[in-house]
C-alpha cells in the first residue's frame, strides 16, 4: 500500500516549495524517484528538496556527469538517468551502494530503473510543460512520511 499527495504549483518557486517541504520529512537512506516529461521542473523540485536539507549549493542537472553530491544536514545525490540507455549502464553508477548510503538519493527518470528501485522509494511524477500549471503526485510507501 501506499499514500499518495497532490500538488498543484504554478511556477518554479512553488515546486521548489514543495521539494523543500517534502525534505524535511527525510532521513538516511531516503530515496526520492523523480518522473516527468523533459522540462516539468524535476531539477527545480530537487533544488527545493536539497535547500531543505541544507544544502547551501543550488544544484544543476547532472545531465552530463549523471551524479552530483551536495553536502547539507545529510549527503544529497542527485542522479540524472536521462542519458543512461541501460540499466547495466545506470547501476555502473554505483546506485546500489548509494541507495544503502547514509545520504538522500534523488533520481531523475528514475523510470528508467523499474524494479531496481528501493520498495521504500518515495514516488514524486510532475505532469506539465512550459507555461502550464504544473501537477506533483507524492507517493510514499506505508511506513514512509
Amino acid at each position: 500500500m501506499s499514500r499518495e499527495r497532490r500538488i498543484a504549483s504554478g511556477s518554479p518557486e512553488e515546486t521548489e516549495a514543495a521539494g523543500e517541504r517534502l525534505a524535511g520529512t527525510l532521513g538516511p537512506g531516503a530515496v526520492v524517484a523523480l518522473t516527468g516529461e523533459l522540462g516539468a521542473g524535476k531539477t527545480c523540485f530537487v533544488q527545493g528538496l536539497a535547500r531543505g536539507l541544507g544544502v547551501t549549493t543550488r544544484p544543476t542537472s547532472p545531465t552530463f556527469v549523471l551524479v552530483n553530491e551536495y553536502l547539507g544536514r545529510l549527503p544529497v545525490h542527485h542522479v540524472d538517468l536521462y542519458r543512461t540507455e541501460s540499466l547495466t549502464e545506470a547501476m555502473d553508477l554505483g546506485l546500489a551502494e548509494l541507495f544503502d548510503g547514509d545520504g538522500v538519493t534523488v533520481v531523475e527518470w528514475a523510470d528508467k530503473l523499474g524494479l531496481l528501485l528501493p520498495a521504500r522509494a518515495i514516488h514524486v511524477h510532475i505532469e506539465g510543460v512550459g507555461d502550464e500549471l504544473r501537477a506533483i503526485a507524492i507517493r510514499a510507501p506505508d511506513g514512509q512520511p
